[in-house]
Parts: C-alpha cells; sequence; structure tokens
C-alpha cells in the first residue's frame, strides 16, 4: 500500500475566489433589456417600411402611431376604452377558471365526469368563441352578458384540458400521501393535485387569458357595431371607418401593450411566488 501523503496547496493570497462579469453580460443578462431591443428593433423596422410606402392611409410612421396613442391617451378615450374591455374580461375570465375548475374536479373525481369531460371538451373546443356571438346577441341582447357567454367559452376549454393533463401527470406517490392524510374531495384537489399541476394550470392560465382578450377584441368590433359603444375593439373599429389610421394603430398598440403587461408582469409575478421557488420550473 502506498503511504500516505500530504501536499499543502499554496495560498491565494490577494487573488478573488471569483471574478465578477463585465457590466455589458450583466445588462444583457436582464431579460427586460433583451425585450425592450426586440421592441426597438420592431418599432425602427416599422418606421422604414411606413417611409417606404409613403401612404399614411394605409401605413402610418411609427411616429405617427406614437403621437395618436399619446393624444389618445392625454385625452382618456383609450384609458377608457381599456377599462371597459377589461371590466368584460375580468368578468369572463373568471367564470370561465372557476367554470373549469368544476368540471375538472368532477373529471378526476368520477368516471362518469371524466367522460363528461372528453366528451364536451371535443364538441365545443375547436368551436371558435366568436361563432357564437350571434347567438349570444340572440339569447342575451346587447349587453356585456353576451361578451362574458363567448369569453368563458374562450377560456373554459383550453383551460379545463391543461388542468386535467396536469392533474394526470402527478405521481402516484403524492397522491397515496393524499389519502393517508384522509384528503378527499376537493381538499384533495386543492391540497395535493393543484400544487402540483400548478405548471400545466398556469399555461392552461395564459392560453386562456391570450384566447380571451383576442375573442373579446374581435366580438368588441361586432357588439360595438350594434350597440353603439364597448372597449377597445370599438374604438378600432370607429376609427376604421373614419379612415383614422393612426388611431387604428394606436388602438391596436394599446391591446398588444395590455397583452405584454399581463404576460410579463402578472404571470411572471406568480410563477417567481410558486413553481419558480419551489424548483418545480426552470
Amino acid at each position: 500500500m502506498r503511504p500516505e501523503a500530504e501536499y499543502p496547496l499554496p495560498a491565494l493570497g490577494d487573488t478573488p475566489a471569483e471574478r465578477p462579469l463585465p457590466w455589458q453580460r450583466r445588462v444583457w443578462q436582464q431579460a427586460w433589456v433583451r425585450k425592450t431591443l426586440i421592441l426597438l428593433a420592431l418599432a425602427l423596422l416599422w418606421e422604414v417600411l411606413a417611409r417606404w410606402q409613403d401612404n399614411d392611409l394605409l401605413l402610418p410612421t411609427f411616429a405617427q402611431t406614437a403621437r395618436a396613442f399619446a393624444e389618445g391617451l392625454a385625452g382618456g378615450e383609450l384609458l377608457l376604452r381599456a377599462r371597459a374591455s377589461l371590466a368584460v374580461l375580468l368578468q369572463g375570465y373568471l367564470l370561465g377558471i372557476v367554470a373549469a375548475f368544476v368540471l375538472t374536479t368532477l373529471a378526476v373525481s368520477t368516471q362518469i365526469g371524466r367522460d363528461l369531460l372528453a366528451t364536451l371538451t371535443s364538441m365545443f373546443n375547436p368551436l371558435p368563441a366568436i361563432a357564437l356571438l350571434p347567438l349570444a346577441l340572440l339569447w342575451f341582447g346587447l349587453g356585456n352578458g353576451s361578451l362574458v357567454f363567448v369569453l368563458v367559452h374562450s377560456v373554459l376549454w383550453p383551460l379545463a384540458l391543461a388542468t386535467f393533463a396536469g392533474f394526470q401527470a402527478v405521481p402516484e406517490t403524492l397522491r397515496m400521501a393524499g389519502r393517508n392524510y384522509g384528503l378527499r374531495g376537493v381538499r384533495y384537489v386543492l391540497l395535493i393535485l393543484v400544487p402540483s399541476a400548478l405548471p400545466a394550470i398556469l399555461s392552461g392560465l395564459k392560453i386562456g387569458w391570450a384566447f380571451a382578450w383576442r375573442t373579446l377584441i374581435a366580438a368588441e368590433l361586432v357588439f360595438g357595431v350594434s350597440s353603439g359603444k364597448g372597449g377597445l375593439g370599438w374604438y378600432i373599429f370607429q376609427n376604421r371607418n373614419e379612415l383614422y389610421t393612426d388611431k387604428v394603430f394606436a388602438g391596436l398598440v394599446m391591446v398588444i401593450l395590455i397583452g405584454l403587461l399581463v404576460e410579463n408582469v402578472v404571470f411572471q409575478t406568480v410563477e417567481k411566488l410558486t413553481i419558480r421557488r419551489w424548483g418545480v420550473a426552470r
């Protein structure tokens, strides 16, 4: 056997154990910096294409759209329209979440619930929500009820599918642990299945939000024409009829900004506080 030997290592001295990254690397690692650069590049491309097209009626420049957007914010009209759209969206979105949770809870509890979920999603998930707007106007009249109905339809089915898929992927070990603690019914779903399936649920919430937001804008184009009022969709349609193309693009920019705000602030905050903090997602 070899005799044991110790080899002393030289001291590090004043050499730092770690070397900080250059400030350029630290700045580039910030997601908001990269996304801002992408938006600036798109704005520059827009400006170049608009000046090359040289037709304000078809494609206003980015500067003209920014001016119309600022005037809409200063006058309060854009904010008023956005608030009207978001108020209706919140009602339909919350009702769709509740309906999806009830449907998936029934699906993971009983066989008839699973058959019901599979049948309903096969029937209604491929059906565009905007196609139901004429029926909604007949059933609920010229009011927010028609918009809420199509919003619930657009949120319910993708969220129910994503939630049920997440529930099905929960490991059997966690399921047995919950049953050993005597959890049944809603308590079993809330304390065992929901935390484990939260990544899939958040994905379904994002998809449901995107479907609901674009369905609302499309529905308001019809609803606004029918009732003479509405949110951002009606603002876009009205200015299109009056050939204010810069205001049309300003309304579209408002729709995009709200989508970016919800995606990068609301959902990312929820992810950081839950699945990323728990180590469930990267």
